[in-house]
């Protein structure tokens, strides 16, 4: 399975994504979503299109919000790769912060200790730049995770990293789709095209009432209201 997941290894392509005929007034009041994640994320396999990130565009659209998502994943990715590819990103406003990474790591045997620190240290550098940003953890687990004390304080990194840091958690990003031949590709291991379809469900469950909230603040801060004043007659 190591073997599999060094063969995933891929260029990272950015995958900024706004409204088609989008007004200038209307990209400048454009939020911004970074998706940092590994094959998972990044659609291997498929085309860019057919990941959930670029799935959850759709979604922000139907909902009228006006975000645009940067896909900053790459396939293979690692925790320290995650943290040597972040300082780009990181000179552009983001807005709300998506972290899908580990999971690569489990696999090569990585202490639980180190995969918990870098991505704490994703977390700390991106709210350095962005102290507002609203954080996304996706948690991921490997499998049969509760039979053995690895998995298990795998499975609970995501969880520590959530409340400690205040961070929104999408419990398991494959759920529903881990172990289903149908919804994966022959390797067992990536979804295909209609497994990203409830990888995207599963983080839009997530992330659709953080994207209102974050696009509400925004508006009234635009329109120099409180929210107090906001809800007044």
């Amino acid at each position: 399975m190591v073997n599999l997941i060094f063969a995933c290894l891929g260029i990272e392509l950015l995958a900024g994504v706004q409204p088609a005929n989008a007004a200038p007034s209307e990209i400048s009041s454009m939020k911004r979503i970074l998706v940092l994640g590994d094959s998972l994320s990044d659609g291997f396999g498929l085309k860019r299109s057919e990941a959930y990130p670029a799935l959850l565009v759709g979604k922000l659209r139907a909902a009228g919000l006006n975000y645009e998502v940067i896909n900053g994943s790459q396939s293979g990715g690692t925790t320290t790769g995650g943290l040597r590819r972040l300082p780009p990103h990181l000179k552009d406003k983001i807005d709300i912060f998506i972290l899908e990474l580990g999971i690569n790591d489990a696999f090569m045997g990585v202490p639980i200790d180190q995969i918990r620190n870098n991505l704490q240290e994703i977390i700390d550098q991106v709210k350095a730049h962005n102290p507002d940003a609203r954080i996304v953890i996706v948690g991921m687990r490997l499998p049969n995770y509760s039979t053995d004390d690895y998995m298990h304080a795998f499975g609970q990194i995501y969880v520590d990293l959530a409340a400690k840091n205040r961070a929104a958690l999408v419990p398991y990003l494959l759920e529903g789709v881990g172990g289903d031949p149908s919804l994966n590709l022959p390797d067992r291991i990536h979804p295909n095209a209609s497994g990203q379809k409830i990888l995207a469900e599963n983080v839009w469950r997530i992330l659709q009432p953080i994207a209102r909230e974050v696009a509400a603040l925004s508006s009234r801060a635009e329109r120099g209201t409180s929210p107090l004043e906001s809800r007044s007659p």
